[in-house]
Formats: C-alpha cells, structure tokens, sequence
C-alpha cells in the first residue's frame, strides 16, 4: 500500500498558480489561493468537531463553489466526502445519512429545512452547516471558517482508503453506497489528463452535477489537478450556449438528453462552438442522428465515454487521435481497467465470441473496491475481483466496444431479446420525435411487448404519424416494431438528466 490523498496534488495547484480562477460561479470567483485558504479553514472546523480521517461528511448541494471548498477541506482531515443526491426527497437524504453515519453536512440555506425534514432526531441535526443564514441550522458556512484555526497539514491516508463514498441512485431499491477510494479517483483524473492531453490553459464549464461522477471525477476534477479553471453553473440550455460564447471553455460534458436539448434549442441555426475541444457525452446509448446533428450545428466533435459510478465515470472513451467508429463507445482505458465479456448469468463464467453480445465485466484501478456494508451485493456482483456490470456490450475484431443495453431494461418479446436503446436510435432518426423512451410493457400473447414513449417535435403529431414512420423504416420491422405508442408532453429523467426508465414502467406498465 502506497500513501495517497488527493489533496495534495489540489493543494499542489495552488502553490504554482496561487492567483489564477480556480472556481467560477455566476459573479463569484475564486482563486487557487482563496480555495486552498477556505478548505483549509473548513478543515480546521472539522477538526475542532472532533471529525477525523475514516469519518464521513456529507454534502446536500449542486454546483457551486462551497461544494469544491468542502470536498478538499474534508479530505485534508482525512475525511471521506458523502455527495448527497441534490433532487433527493427526505426519505433517501436520511437513508443516506444513517447507512453512512454521517457527522456533519454542508447544505445551502435554502435547502436547510429540506435537509432538517430528512434528518430529524439523528446526531446530525445538531452538525448542519448553512452556506447562508438559515433557521435551524447549527452553524453559519461563513462564520464557521471565520472562527477556525487552518489546517496547514493534510493526513495522510493509503491508496486503498476511501475517499468518497457514492450513493447510486437507486432506482431498484434504497441508494447503495459506492466506496471510492483515494487511489481509484487519482487513477481515472490522471489518464483523463493523458487520454485528453489537458493543461493548466483548460477552461471546463460543468454543468453535469458534482454529486454525480458525471461532474466531479469526469470533468472537475482533472482540471484543477493540472490547475484550470472551473465554470459551474446548473443546466438551463440557453444559459449554457451563452456561457460557451462568452466564456471559451474547451472542455464539457454532456449527457444525452442535454445534447439533444441543444439541437432543438438551436433549431437548425448554425452556431459555431469552436472553443470546445472536449466535448465528453455519455450516461446511455446515444443517438447517431442526434450527434451528428450536433456537430453540425455546433462543430462540436463529441466523444463518446462510458462508465458508472463504480467505475469512476469512465473506462471506455473514444481515443481522439484515431479514426472514429460510429455507434461505438470507443475502446478500454487499458491501463486503468480490464475487460471481459461473459455470457449472461453463465456459471462459471463463459467468454463471449468477437462479435457476439454479452455482459461487460470489469476490474483494475479505477473500479471499486465494493459497496458500502452490502456484503451480499458483493457477492453478487463481484467474481474473482470482477464487477459485474449488468451492461450489455459487444467488441469488434478491432477492439472497439459497442453498447447494447442493460440486462434489466432488455425486452423479452415472444421469446425474443429486443434492446430498448437499439429501437430508441432508429426512433431517434424520425422528423417528428423531439424525445423518445422504449420499455417493455404487458401483452397478452407476447409477454412484453415494445412500447416506445415519445415527445413530438411539433404539436399535432398523432400516434398514427409515428406508425407509418415504422412502416417506412426496415430496423423497426418484427418484434422490434414499437406495438404501442404513447404520446408524452415530457419524459422523466433523474437528477442526472438520465430518462428515468423505472418511473416510466410504474406510468405506463
């Protein structure tokens, strides 16, 4: 075991460029120096707390800078950072707060009473720290660095420590706590810097929340390691396009419902993003239509990743100095993870054929080293030091990886696997579909059939319209065709702007 704490590489920032913007929001700036002397600060209060390294602090926020300041400030006391889901109701937000056992969390005042409703009669509630004044809470951000004696030292703490502990969003059950250790993180920020080649003159706008690897360990964190600036702003797509223009980024990520926002908010007219040489988009099957569309609108080039929360964001990414393949999500980090593709729920576990699609097994260091006290779900999903998964994928003879779906979403129809994403991509490709969601619903004789649930570009836009664009396409012949249509004024999605593929089963099963 090696010692490691990432601190000390963010700290190493502010000592080479100390008045450089490190972190932006709105009108608000600060420098590598003015992070380093608040995290310094909040680390010296939880220290006079009593918090200590192994403890667990929370952090119930989005994006802004107090989130950045907290997460050094805990990690210099050898703490280990509890992102709080933003969106989640009380239920999950004390869920959270008792499996982890939470000491102290960090919330804005306006969410202080929401926080209170979730953690009332826990230990907590007297440790609440309110960036802004607000009623109930224990102390005051402000006030609270204001009174504390700087850390000047960072514990040390080993590479197989955590660092973060990552609440899924549960969306098949209670959240489940993801142990990221200090090691994992360092692994993924430092090949993203070498995958992406990125510098000190990097300017990232985040707009993917910090709660979510999708914000913090995919795109905030690799640039203040190498001493960047950070942009945080919350996603309004308008606002976004704007802040591009005036601002310059070359580096963002995106999911694919925010790609897709931009191209109906550009609606066709060109607007040239050239600052953006990074342009990260991931979090599920992407459609083909839809990205090219970016691209040429935007001339942004996106570049396809994938990864989950246990795999720290990302393990496959297109390599941006060769040749692209559409469809595909790109080829394996090499040297942070290994791959395997078996055969689902074969015992023991069979390798796939090139070509053939089976689930994505993963290990080395960027993957976790388990869940938080679920040892059963260890069991189930770890196999001789391999993550299952459950993603379904399949490797061309060249080794590029191809997405296919989840094992759980996957649509058995009349005996015959249909893949939702697959029939999203086709239905993608229609004039008339702004949006599309595919689940599997009840049928008499089939089982479950394929119900494609779809917001229309323009009012007016009938069930019928959609069924003759079927007609027309040869991909959505047979059991792939959609046997009901649904018409929607809006999908759901999750805090991470994900379709929100459980609720839709509940509203349409």
């Amino acid at each position: 075991m090696t010692t490691m704490n990432i601190a000390c590489a963010l700290r190493r920032s502010a000592l080479e460029a100390p008045e450089k913007i490190a972190v932006r929001h709105g009108d608000v700036e600060l420098t590598y120096r003015d992070l380093a002397a608040q995290s310094a600060a909040f680390a010296g209060f939880l220290r006079q707390r009593g918090i200590g390294p192994g403890d667990r602090v929370g952090i119930l926020m989005h994006n802004e800078p107090e989130w950045l300041t907290a997460m050094v400030g805990i990690w210099m006391v050898g703490a280990v950072v509890v992102p709080f889901n933003y969106m989640a109701h009380p239920a999950a937000i004390r869920h959270v707060t008792v499996d982890a056992d939470v000491k102290v969390i960090v919330t804005p005042a306006n969410d202080v009473a929401r926080l209170l409703e979730g953690v009332v009669g826990l230990p907590v509630e007297a440790s609440v720290v309110s960036v802004g004044e607000a009623e109930g809470a224990a102390f005051v951000w402000s006030e609270a660095l204001a009174n504390a004696d700087p850390v000047a030292d960072v514990a040390p703490r080993l590479d197989s420590d955590d660092a973060i502990l990552m609440y899924t969003s549960g969306s098949t059950g209670s959240p489940k706590g993801v142990r990221q250790t200090h090691r994992n993180s360092t692994a993924i920020v430092e090949a993203e810097i070498d995958m992406w080649s990125l510098t000190a003159a990097d300017h990232a706008l985040v707009c993917t929340p910090l709660f979510h690897v999708g914000g913090l360990q995919l795109i905030a964190l690799p640039i203040l390691m190498v001493g960047g600036t950070v942009t945080l702003r919350r996603w309004k797509v308008a606002e976004y396009i704007a802040d591009v223009q005036r601002l310059q980024p070359t580096f963002t990520a995106l999911v694919a419902a925010m790609m897709i926002d931009i191209v109906h908010e550009l609606d066709g007219h060109p607007m040239p993003l050239p600052s953006i040489r990074v342009c990260a988009i991931g979090g599920s099957a992407l459609p083909q239509s839809r990205l090219r569309q970016l691209t040429e609108l935007t001339g942004i080039v996106p570049v396809n990743i994938y990864g989950q929360t246990e795999q720290m964001g990302v393990s496959i990414t297109e390599p941006i100095n060769e040749a692209r393949r559409e469809g595909s999500l790109g080829k394996p980090m090499r040297h942070i993870v290994d791959t395997r593709v078996v055969v689902p729920d074969s015992s023991p576990p069979v390798d796939v054929e090139v070509g053939e699609v089976g689930e994505l097994w993963v290990r080395g260091d960027a993957v976790t080293p388990g869940y938080w006290q679920l040892p059963a779900t260890n069991a189930e999903k770890f196999v001789d030091g391999w993550l299952r998964t459950s993603d379904l994928v399949r490797f061309d003879e060249d080794g590029f990886v191809f997405y296919v779906d989840r094992t759980d979403d996957m649509i058995i129809s009349g005996g015959e696997n249909v893949f939702p994403q697959m029939v999203e991509g086709f239905l993608a490709a229609c004039p008339l579909v702004a949006e599309v969601a595919v689940i599997g619903t009840p049928h008499e004789r089939l089982s479950s059939q394929v119900t494609a649930i779809i917001v229309p570009t323009t009012t007016g836009v009938r069930v019928e319209d959609i069924v003759a664009y079927c007609d027309s396409e040869p991909n959505l012949r047979g059991l792939q065709r959609p046997r009901r249509i649904e018409i929607v004024q809006e999908i759901p999605r999750t805090a991470t702007n994900k379709i929100d593929r459980p609720q839709l089963k509940k509203q349409f099963a």
